[in-house]
C-alpha cells in the first residue's frame, strides 16, 4: 500500500467509524502521546533502562502504527498529500545526504 492509499483508508475509516476527525490540536496531542509510547518501548527495550514487567508485552509495531494513523489524520485534515511530500523529502535527502553519510567517520565504526 502506498501512502496516498493509506490516507484514503484512514479517511474512510474516520467517516465510517470515527464520526469526524478530532481537531488538529487534539490530534497533535495524541501524536505526542503515541510517540511517547514508542519512546518508552525503545528506551526500555533497546536502551539502558530496565524494562518493567508490564511493558514487556507492549508491541512496538502496534505503537508505531498508532503514530502513523495520527500522522495520516493530521495530513488529511490539513490537506497535505503525504505521498507527494515524502517522495520530495526522500529525493532531497538522497541528493543532500548521500556523500555526507558516506564521509562521516562516526558511521564507519
Amino acid at each position: 500500500m502506498n501512502i496516498e492509499n493509506a490516507q484514503l483508508e484512514v479517511d474512510n475509516w474516520i467517516k465510517e467509524h470515527g464520526v469526524r476527525y478530532f481537531n488538529e490540536l487534539t490530534n497533535m496531542a495524541q501524536l505526542t502521546e503515541e510517540v511517547g509510547e514508542v519512546a518508552r518501548i525503545i528506551a526500555r527495550r533497546y536502551g539502558e533502562q530496565s524494562e518493567k514487567e508490564s511493558d514487556k508485552s507492549k508491541d512496538l509495531g502496534e505503537e508505531l502504527a498508532d503514530v502513523m494513523f495520527v500522522v495520516l489524520c493530521l495530513a488529511n485534515q490539513t490537506g497535505v498529500n503525504l505521498q507527494e511530500a515524502f517522495d520530495k523529502k526522500l529525493d532531497l535527502k538522497t541528493k543532500r545526504d548521500h556523500d555526507r553519510h558516506h564521509n562521516n567517520e562516526k558511521l564507519k565504526k
